[in-house]
C-alpha cells in the first residue's frame, strides 16, 4: 500500500526560511522525551556569508499581559537547545526516516535538525482566561524558532525568522494503579458514636470524557443527621515558580438530597456519576487545558506524571485531579468530607488505525499524527501532504 504522510510546513514573512516537521506532538514517556526532528529550507543567495539556526524554547507565563507595568514582565523563555543548521557543522549526522524522506523530496537546499527534550521539562498547559481577559494566556508553550544571522545570539529580525509551536505531552500509562478507596470518621464533642464515611471510585485512571462512579457509604452511629451530600472533581494546580502558587477549581460537581436526611442510627448506599469536561467549564478563570494549538484540540489538562516528584521543574505547571464527597450536618453539626485522587488523561492512539491510504489523500482531513513514520506498513511513503501551520487563538 503506497502511504502520504502529512507534514506541517511555516515559511518567515520574507519567504527565505521554511521550517518542515511532520509532527507537532512529542510524547513524554516520563524517563524520555521523543526526540523533535525537522528539517530547514533556506534561500542561498539570501544568505550571503550569514549562518542559520534553529532553536527550541520553552516559554513560561505567569501573569497577565496588562499587568506588565515599568518593564515588569511576567514571562520567562528558557532555550532548551540550539544548533546552527547552515552550514552544517556535522556532515556525518544521523537522520531519521521523516527527514531523509524530505531531503530527498525537497533538495539540496534542505538541512536537517534533531533536538532532544529534557526528562523533566514541563508538560504543554494553558490556564484558561477569563471572558474579560486579553493577551497571552498563561501556561507553559514550546516553539522551534529558526532565523538568520551572524551567532545564536543575534537579535533576530521578524522577516527572516520564522517560529511555529509544539506541544509536550503525555499519554496515560497502560497499567492502572489501585482502586481508590478511602474511609473517613467523625465524632462529636459531648455526643456519643461517630459519623462513618466510606468512598470508593470504580478505577484508578479516567480517559477524557468517561464518566466517573464513586460509590459512597454512610453509617450514622451518632446523635447528627446528614442533611445532604455533594460530590466534586477538583483539579488540584500547582504553578511551581511561586512557593503558595498551589489552588483548586472545581470542574464537576453533584449535589443530591436523595436519601436524605440519614437520621442516628441509619445507613445509606448511593453512587453518583460525575462527568468532567471542557463544555462545562469553558468561561471559567483559572482552569488548565492542554497545551493549545487549534481549538478542536483543546481539553481539560491532563494529569501529569513525574518520574520523581521532589525534581519538578521550577518553570512548570502541575496538574492533578481528586474527587471529594462531602457530607452537611447543619450549622451545628459542620462537615465531614473525603478526597480521593485519580487520573485523567488521553490514552495511547493506535497507529495501526490513523493509516490513510494514498488515493484519499486529496478528500480526506489528515490529523497530523495519520502515520507512524517508523511503522511497518510506511516503508514505501514517499509523497508528503504538506500543510500550512498556524496557530490559532482560543475561541468560546
Amino acid at each position: 500500500m503506497v502511504v502520504s504522510f502529512k507534514v506541517f510546513k511555516k515559511t518567515s514573512p520574507n519567504g527565505k526560511i521554511t521550517i518542515y516537521l511532520g509532527k507537532r506532538d512529542f510524547v513524554d514517556h516520563v524517563t524520555c522525551v521523543e526526540p523533535v526532528d525537522g528539517v530547514v529550507v533556506i534561500d542561498h543567495e539570501y544568505l550571503k556569508d550569514r549562518k542559520v539556526f534553529c532553536q527550541m524554547v520553552c516559554s513560561f507565563r505567569y501573569g497577565r499581559e496588562e499587568d506588565e507595568v515599568m518593564g515588569l514582565k511576567f514571562q520567562k523563555d528558557m532555550y532548551l537547545a540550539s544548533e546552527q543548521v547552515y552550514p552544517p557543522q556535522s556532515k556525518d549526522k544521523s537522520s531519521s526516516k521523516l527527514q531523509e524522506r524530505l531531503l530527498k523530496k525537497l533538495g539540496p537546499n534542505a538541512f536537517p535538525f534533531t533536538f532532544k527534550m529534557p526528562a523533566n521539562a514541563p508538560s504543554s498547559v494553558t490556564i484558561q482566561p477569563g471572558p474579560e481577559d486579553q493577551g497571552r494566556p498563561c501556561g507553559v508553550d514550546y516553539f522551534l524558532k529558526s532565523f538568520v544571522g551572524e551567532n545564536e545570539n543575534d537579535r533576530s529580525h521578524k522577516r527572516s525568522t520564522v517560529s511555529l509551536g509544539i506541544r509536550k505531552i503525555q499519554y496515560a500509562p497502560q497499567k492502572e494503579g489501585r482502586q481508590p478507596c478511602t474511609i473517613v470518621r467523625k465524632d462529636f464533642l459531648m455526643s456519643p458514636g461517630e459519623l462513618e464515611l466510606e468512598a470508593t471510585l470504580d478505577k484508578q485512571l479516567y480517559h477524557h470524557g468517561e464518566r466517573i462512579a464513586v460509590n459512597i457509604s454512610i453509617r450514622n452511629n451518632s446523635n447528627k443527621t446528614v442533611k445532604k451530600m455533594k460530590a466534586m472533581c477538583q483539579q488540584c494546580i500547582d504553578v511551581c515558580i511561586f512557593a503558595n502558587g498551589q489552588y483548586k477549581a472545581t470542574v464537576a460537581s453533584l449535589e443530591t438530597q436523595e436519601g436524605c436526611p440519614i437520621n442516628p442510627g441509619s445507613s445509606l448506599q448511593k453512587v453518583m456519576y460525575l462527568q468532567p469536561t471542557l463544555s462545562s467549564n469553558v468561561d471559567r478563570r483559572g482552569v488548565a487545558l492542554d497545551g493549545q494549538l487549534k481549538h478542536e484540540d483543546t481539553n481539560l489538562a491532563s494529569t501529569t506524571l513525574l518520574a520523581n516528584p521532589d525534581q519538578r521543574d521550577a518553570f512548570g505547571i502541575i496538574v492533578s485531579y481528586t474527587l471529594k464527597v462531602k457530607l452537611y450536618l447543619g450549622a451545628l453539626g459542620g462537615e465531614l468530607s473525603a478526597e480521593l485522587p485519580f487520573i485523567l488523561m488521553h490514552p495511547k492512539p493506535d497507529g495501526n488505525k490513523l493509516i490513510r491510504e494514498d488515493s484519499q489523500a486529496a478528500v480526506e482531513t489528515f490529523r497530523q499524527d495519520t502515520i507512524d513514520m517508523d511503522g511497518p506498513n510506511c516503508k514505501n511513503s514517499e509523497d508528503p501532504v504538506f500543510e500550512d501551520f498556524s496557530r490559532m487563538k482560543l475561541q468560546h
